[in-house]
């Protein structure tokens, strides 16, 4: 591993000099972007896939959809559809399409028309239509729609015109513009799809993408990287550049050390301990209050882990002010609900579950677990924005655990095979977390603890309670924010009582970027976007 406190001194320097003017850089270096990514994406289309890694890398930079959420003026604002209304009392959405919208050209697929109804029709009805002939490709596996239930509310997507179509809801739902506007609900091509099928390679939808957003796919290698090139047709302000390339790397010191040698133009969550230095040389550091929560979470199907006495001492365990101190470097809060403080809905009442050994070990013995039990932590091999380093939070767990008799070991994987082992149940406990795609307090709950979400996979606490589901769906079948608000306090106090996950902490969300790169902002909500990026040469 480099050690960047030796080595950033000198790198700092060769890059001052190499930078002093940017209008010496070479021309492809002015005309595209690198940003050096954590990982691989899973796919290319993000309606199969949570993952953050995979959201960052495809969503904002190949789709568009039917609307988009401003956080500056907190509205839903036009996308695909140019307007919506919604009638028969909150059952029934009518969008407008918008017109002239042109899909991806590329070396494996020419459109013959613009978008419009028959695309969105596809595109709900892979998901939410088991009887859809791309439903089941890449697997059937929808989990955003199945964890927040919408592919339960949508009754039917119905044509009304070329440019017209009706979304009829089983019942009104306060949070169903929130996730249409979230990086998950894509619009697709339908042409594309039905070429697919007549060749017999429906597969290459996820992995071949065609989309209407702002840069066309161009080439994948995994573990190096994903090459996208400006899409020339884009129907709205588009990007300054004309290539956009994802160099993959993984390790948070390589990503760094490009950064300031200029192999990168971008990079996401860097080591907050070095932001000093950074913003020494010519690199923007960007900050974001980002509404996100890392978390312990207890797989509830194992045993002893299914007691929630067991989960109660294990989280008394857990000193999380040393955590926050060692791992954050004062860029993040102590979590006590699995909401963020920004959040309206958030409790203020917390958890009172605080850093007692003691405690800890009173209630092991009770449960009858002995000393010198052992578990799994699984901690995630790449950085996030909520946890940026998994593995060291894991070891000063693992310190904290022997103090009370248990033996804990650390467990990771590459990516993509850590998320697929989570998702079927094989660890005991797992070190994760989650980022909010939209300002509804439901985006923190349903995905993660509804019991429609184990069946998914993406509840990593393998936790169903009815009663939690009802406090829920009730929360979603009202506008009035005080009767949600209620409701989810009361959500919040029945996870303090079965914690089924400890949340560890809020953190602020960086981004460092070389100061000439344009347009490259830090969204609220989702994922990172280059539609408006650009480089501004310096003379």
């Amino acid at each position: 591993m480099i050690n960047l406190r030796m080595t950033l001194p000198l790198v700092l320097g060769l890059f001052s000099i190499a930078c002093s003017n940017e209008q010496q850089l070479p021309e492809p270096l002015r005309k595209g972007l690198v940003y050096c990514s954590e990982g691989n994406p899973e796919g290319f289309n993000p309606q199969r896939i949570t993952s953050g890694t995979t959201v960052d890398a495809t969503a904002a930079q190949l789709y568009d959809r039917l609307i988009d959420y401003d956080a500056e003026t907190q509205q839903f604002v036009p996308a695909l559809a140019e307007q919506w209304q919604a009638l028969d009392n909150g059952t029934r959405y009518r969008f407008q399409l918008r017109d002239g919208v042109a899909f991806h050209s590329t070396a494996y697929f020419t459109p013959s028309r613009p978008f419009n109804a028959d695309d969105v029709i596809f595109s709900f009805n892979r998901w939410l239509d088991p009887t859809s002939l791309y439903h089941n490709v890449g697997g059937g596996n929808y989990p955003f729609f199945t964890a927040t239930g919408l592919d339960k509310l949508i009754k039917r997507v119905v044509k009304v015109d070329t440019m017209t179509i009706d979304i009829i809801l089983n019942n009104a739902d306060s949070s169903f513009l929130a996730n249409l506007a979230t990086d998950f609900a894509v619009i697709l091509s339908a042409e594309y799809a039905g070429q697919l099928a007549v060749d017999g390679t429906p597969e290459r939808i996820d992995h071949q993408p065609i989309g209407t957003g702002p840069y066309r796919f161009a080439a994948y290698r995994k573990d190096y990287f994903i090459r996208y090139n400006r899409n020339p047709d884009y129907w709205r302000e588009g990007p300054q550049i004309e290539h956009l390339v994802y160099s993959i790397t993984p390790n948070a010191n390589k990503r760094m050390l490009k950064l300031v040698t200029g192999e990168c133009d971008v990079i996401p969550y860097p080591l907050v301990s070095k932001l000093q230095s950074l913003n020494q040389a010519q690199i923007e550091v960007k900050s974001e209050v980002s509404p996100n929560v890392a978390f312990w979470a207890f797989n509830t199907q194992k045993k002893p882990f299914d007691d929630p006495t067991v989960r109660q001492a294990l989280s008394h365990a857990i000193n999380r002010r040393a955590i926050i101190d060692a791992i954050y470097y004062g860029s993040a809060e102590r979590a006590d609900s699995i909401l963020p403080p920004t959040s309206w809905a958030y409790s203020a009442n917390g958890s009172d579950v605080d850093y007692d050994p003691e405690k800890a070990r009173q209630l092991l013995r009770q449960a009858g677990v002995r000393d010198g039990f052992r578990m799994t932590i699984w901690a995630m091999p790449v950085q996030r924005v909520y946890n940026p380093n998994a593995r060291r939070m894991a070891e000063l767990m693992q310190s904290d655990l022997a103090q009370v008799g248990i033996d804990a070991r650390i467990v990771s994987y590459e990516w993509n095979s850590f998320r697929r082992r989570l998702s079927r149940g094989e660890h005991d406990t797992a070190l994760i977390g989650w980022y909010a795609d939209n300002a509804d307090p439901d985006n923190f709950f349903r995905p993660l603890l509804s019991c429609a979400a184990v069946a998914i996979g993406s509840n990593r606490a393998n936790w169903c309670h009815p009663g939690f589901d009802q406090i829920l769906l009730e929360a979603i079948a009202t506008t009035d924010t005080e009767t949600r608000r209620q409701l989810y306090r009361s959500a919040q106090d029945l996870l303090n009582q079965q914690v089924p996950l400890l949340p560890i902490a809020h953190s602020m969300r960086y981004q460092a970027q070389q100061d000439f790169v344009t347009g490259v902002e830090l969204p609220p909500y989702g994922g990172i976007s280059f539609r408006r990026a650009g480089k501004e040469l310096k003379p």
